[in-house]
């Protein structure tokens, strides 16, 4: 393995075990915030068990988003120290404001966990709903930087170096907004159903527990909102990215050649060599209309730049489909849901749907590292879109898949740790 392959495949691996701990911190203090609300309007001991059973997760699962986004600091200066010293005067505003949020959230979950019976009961209430605003702030501001890594802007690039620095046009690039709202959706979409799920296989156990009853149905809540959302959120998204990165479309999609109109594609296995797709099922025309909103618009193939500029085709193709496969899949369950949630809430509850529910546990956050795959795959060969090569990044270092061997291991124990973590309390917390 190469030491710039070893450097990608760290990152990717540290960025793809942080990431779910990222999403986890966005959405599930929303879904605590929503079950002590009801425990203040009803009074009904149900709501308080699980806002503290919940809680205890968050606090587990906030400790180790905080060492793995650490890591992930230490890892940027280490393994790409040319892109930090061009890039850290241009993104260090939103890496600053990000730390900002970070103590926030940290204070207010340290008010929450240990507030009970000590600040008054709304006081203590608004300090979960800070963990949660907290935690969505900070997510928006690192997408704010890796934003601008697909999306360049507030400097000119002399020489190999960047002068006339502007940090607030850099931050508030124009890939910001629309990447954070399509992750903090995804976020919530991914924490609530995997939420649902859990639940659900309680409730398989259980059939009659109140708190697995009370939970899945806060879960379902969330989750049938986010999942009908975020399909909307994705077809802005595609449309920006077929504007701003035209390459990346085009290796989504698997379009070699500039076409007018041209065919979305379903499934299929791109080859990069011969640049042909073999298997795939060629849906005329909506690849133009999800583009640019026109079913005649032309879109530009891999053949617009040099093949020395393409990302791996293959593996952003593969992940692409994987995201709107879930995605998809997901909706259609979402609508279900909505439907017995408002029509039928007993329905909810029956075996069959409950199985359906556990199936989809872990199937968001699947999505959610298809997606970050398009999005970093995508952007390949650029570190900087465009104006720094990856290659050209790389630490100096030797023997760079020594370290990622190291963290690799490393996140497998944390990874078994957390769970039986998590197992032991939630067996706590329902015997």
């Amino acid at each position: 393995m190469s030491d710039l392959l070893a450097a990608r495949s760290q990152m990717a691996i540290s960025l793809g075990f942080h990431i779910i701990f990222a999403a986890i911190g966005v959405a599930m203090p929303f879904l605590m915030a929503a079950a002590h609300w009801k425990w203040l309007k009803t009074g009904k001991p149900v709501y308080r068990d699980l806002t503290q059973a919940w809680s205890k997760g968050v606090a587990i699962l906030f400790a180790t988003g905080a060492v793995s986004g650490t890591v992930l600091s230490f890892e940027l200066g280490l393994l790409w120290p040319k892109f930090m010293e061009n890039a850290g005067a241009i993104i260090g505003m939103p890496f600053s404001w990000e730390g900002t949020a970070f103590f926030l959230e940290a204070i207010a979950i340290g008010i929450f966990l240990y507030g009970w019976n000590r600040v008054s009961p709304w006081v203590h209430w608004t300090s979960g709903l800070v963990v949660g605003i907290s935690g969505v702030l900070s997510a928006l501001f690192v997408i704010c930087a890796n934003g601008w890594m697909n999306s360049p802007a507030g400097f000119e690039w002399v020489q190999g170096h960047p002068v006339k620095i502007d940090p607030w046009a850099a931050m508030f690039n124009q890939a910001a907004l629309g990447q954070g709202i399509h992750m903090v959706i995804a976020a919530f979409e991914a924490t609530a159903i995997a939420v649902t799920g859990i639940h659900a296989m309680g409730l398989l156990k259980a059939p009659h527990s109140a708190f697995h009853r009370e939970a899945f149905k806060i879960g379902l809540t969330f989750a049938a909102f986010a999942a009908l959302i975020q399909p909307l959120d994705g077809d802005r998204l595609a449309k920006s990215v077929a504007v701003r990165q035209p390459v990346k479309l085009a290796a989504m999609e698997a379009l070699f050649e500039t076409s007018q109109p041209a065919p979305f594609l379903l499934g299929g296995i791109p080859h990069q060599d011969s640049r042909t797709v073999s298997y795939g099922l060629h849906i005329p025309k909506v690849l133009s209309f999800l583009a640019h909103g026109d079913f005649n618009s032309k879109v530009l193939g891999l053949d617009s730049v040099p093949s020395d500029q393409w990302p791996p085709v293959a593996i952003t193709h593969f992940a692409f489909q994987l995201m709107i496969g879930l995605g998809t899949l997901l909706a259609i369950f979402s609508i279900f849901s909505f439907y017995f949630l408002v029509r039928k809430p007993e329905a909810i509850f029956k075996r069959s749907f409950l199985r359906i529910a556990a199936l989809c546990t872990p199937l968001g956050f699947v999505a959610i590292e298809a997606g970050w795959a398009v999005t970093e795959v995508g952007r390949q060969p650029w570190i900087i879109y465009g104006i720094m090569r990856t290659s050209d990044a790389v630490t100096p270092m030797k023997g760079v898949v020594y370290p990622m061997t190291l963290f690799t291991l490393l996140y497998l124990f944390l990874s078994f740790m957390i769970i039986w973590l998590l197992r032991r309390q939630f067996k706590h917390v329902t015997s």
